[in-house]
């Protein structure tokens, strides 16, 4: 036994000291891998220290010898769109990377709207996931992650995927829409490497070292590195969720008395119209748990039927029954509510929906402007209007602090440094809703972000094309402030970045979700903008008017515009809307606006002295219709004539 554990031992230390006694690839160097045409490419793994690897590829043959570390680079030279190819890499084993194209690699990074998947927009899309079936259009979709004490080396999981009916539901709907425009026009694979989090802030992107110039982001990220402090947060964060969750089941005057019961007695239940909050009822702003029920009436048709159930959105989660059969749950409120009914479940005459809404604070309800209707093969049934509910039980609100993984640096170390090795075209970044806290301090984050991944890279200049932030919430009909368009004004600001552009999205939200379902055209105004700047298409219009340049001239303002295409439109042939001037007491009111040729005459007879003008300043500027004629939208702006 003591011979068998010095055995052991000696194995032990053996493989710490060398690390790999045999070769091993990082993941993203794997069949099916896409890798930058028309570019040097690195090929990288590790090995026993000082051990020889050699490289067979493409009837050529290259070598490398790991370092004291065990790591070891491969350089290929510059290789043409095509493939498929095979890698062997020959060590003391033997590994062989299978059908290997070589094309244009993107990286899509930010925040949900770039993580969310054709999964979520099949019904909007339904046509185009039908017809998916492009090999030469893949993903390689990164595990999210969190890491703070140092940069990774490799990620945890992840694998190729190509654009078929088996995989086409997992690719980013921004990336997928964005690469098959991009394939149409050049015909050269698209890989994309999709690491994007919901909710994630732009100083969770930002390596440590670029985080020094933002004193507070740099001491969270310390703080963060002491593993007991995760440890401390998340388990108090499990508990505080367990407790009230768990509170919340034992007084639940729902779950207690079957309220899913078809045969319930609900006439002493009150009524509320859905869509709709509870806290416009006499229940009034509380949290907790509602139910909510519906009886609705099926023909015989409809009996022993599959069905599709559409709630629109809900706030917070929700769990639904028809006729007491459970159909489906959704446990935070984004998702769009789509459940599909068993063809066992309905039936003729008198059907009940029963659904249970959590409420964990806020305003808990039914999202309005959103879909609610039972499918019924090519017929729908309406479900707003009146439906009883009833209080099941009260929680004060669960409080809690954002989750670890948002915390500065902690994506970079883990979703971005593993990446760092692998070439890449150029960047897609979707964010910014997370950060519209601080737009002061986002003008300076964007920057810091972009030139710290073009040195990582050693690509100095790395195309980054940013989405700008889609029109959201409500619309309001006076000149307001607003972080989210003083949070565009920083996005617009960082194209002062070189070989960055700007993909203008305040048409293509929707007020009542932060997640619009249109990622079509994102992806197609993102693809008109990497044209121009990472293809060097200098002839196609990849943009809407961006404002030049301010003068005065009497009271009104003289605004020019570049990007102003085959010439300035006011789309719907209505007059301009949404620009709003001020003098400089900064009281802003709404303008008058003409489109003279290239420029723009703004004025209001009530301002003698105007100095500073906005276009689609507000969180929602619904009806901002200044376009050029390709239609493509004038980015929002502030600006203000130079005071001598």
């Amino acid at each position: 036994m003591n011979k068998l554990k010095a055995l052991l031992l000696s194995a032990f230390l053996s493989a710490s000291t060398f690390g790999y006694s045999q070769i091993k690839l990082p993941r993203l160097i794997s069949d099916g891998m896409v890798l930058q045409r028309d570019a040097k490419t690195k090929v990288w793994g590790w090995a026993a220290p000082q051990e020889k690897v050699t490289l067979a590829f493409n009837k050529k043959t290259y070598s490398a010898t790991a370092d004291k570390d065990g790591k070891w680079q491969i350089t290929l030279p510059a290789q043409p769109a095509g493939g498929p190819f095979e890698m062997k890499f020959v060590a003391s084993n033997n590994i062989t990377v299978k059908d290997i194209l070589f094309g244009d690699v993107w990286l899509c990074s930010g925040q949900s709207n770039m993580e969310l998947t054709m999964a979520r927009v099949k019904d909007r899309y339904a046509n185009v996931v039908t017809k998916a079936n492009n090999p030469n259009i893949r993903q390689f979709e990164v595990p999210d992650q969190f890491e703070f004490k140092q940069p990774k080396e490799d990620l945890s999981g992840g694998q190729w995927i190509k654009a078929d009916q088996e995989n086409i539901l997992k690719f980013s709907a921004v990336g997928y829409f964005f690469a098959t425009e991009l394939y149409d026009k050049y015909k050269v694979p698209m890989g994309l490497i999709n690491s994007a989090l919901g909710g994630s802030p732009a100083e969770a992107w930002i390596s440590e070292e670029a985080l020094i110039s933002f004193p507070t982001h740099y001491a969270e990220a310390q703080r963060f590195k002491d593993s007991s402090v995760i440890s401390q947060i998340e388990a108090a964060d499990r508990k505080a969720n367990q407790e009230w969750h768990a509170q919340l089941n034992r007084t639940d005057e729902g779950l207690k008395g079957q309220w899913k019961n078809p045969a319930l007695n609900d006439a002493s239940w009150k009524q509320m119209n859905v869509p709709g909050y509870w806290a416009d009822t006499e229940l009034g702003r509380v949290n907790g748990s509602v139910w909510f029920r519906k009886e609705v009436e099926l023909p015989r048709t409809a009996a022993g039927s599959p069905a599709r159930l559409l709630l629109g959105r809900i706030v917070d989660a929700d769990s639904v029954f028809i006729n007491g059969v459970f159909v489906g749950t959704t446990s935070y409120q984004y998702p769009p509510r789509i459940y599909n009914v068993p063809a066992s479940v309905l039936k003729e005459g008198k059907n009940v929906i029963s659904v249970r809404v959590i409420n964990q604070s806020g305003r808990g309800g039914f999202v309005t402007d959103k879909p609610y209707k039972l499918v019924l093969g090519q017929d729908s049934l309406d479900l707003t209007g009146p439906w009883k509910y009833k209080l099941g039980a009260t929680m004060a609100p669960l409080s809690g602090q954002p989750p670890v993984r948002w915390k500065p640096t902690g994506l970079f170390n883990a979703m971005i440094a593993p990446l760092t090795n692998y070439t890449f075209k150029g960047v897609l970044w979707y964010q910014g809703e997370s950060n519209t806290g601080n737009p002061t301090e986002y003008g300076r984050l964007m920057p810091t972000l972009i030139q710290d991944w073009r040195a990582k890279w050693n690509q100095a200049n790395l195309p980054f094309i940013l989405v700008q932030l889609a029109n959201f919430m409500e619309t309001t009909k006076t000149p307001v402030e607003s972080n989210w368009a003083a949070t565009r004004q920083a996005q617009l600001n960082t194209l002062s970045v070189p070989n960055t552009a700007l993909a203008v999205a305040i048409d293509l939200g929707e007020w009542n979700d932060i997640h619009p379902l249109n990622k079509q055209d994102v992806g197609k105004r993102l693809a008109l903008q990497a044209m121009r700047v990472a293809y060097g298409d200098k002839k196609v219009v990849a943009s809407g008017p961006m404002l030049q340049s301010v003068k005065k001239d009497g009271n009104k303002l003289v605004l020019t515009f570049s990007d102003t295409g085959s010439g300035l439109m006011a789309l719907g042939n209505k007059d301009l809307q949404y620009f709003a001037i001020a003098g400089p007491d900064k009281k802003f009111v709404w303008a008058n606006a003409v489109i003279k040729g290239n420029t723009v005459e703004v004025w209001n007879e009530e301002i003698k002295n105007p100095v500073t003008v906005r276009y689609a300043w507000a969180d929602n500027p619904e009806g901002a219709n200044l376009y050029n004629k390709e239609k493509l939208p004038a980015s929002p702006f502030e600006a203000s004539v130079e005071v001598k």
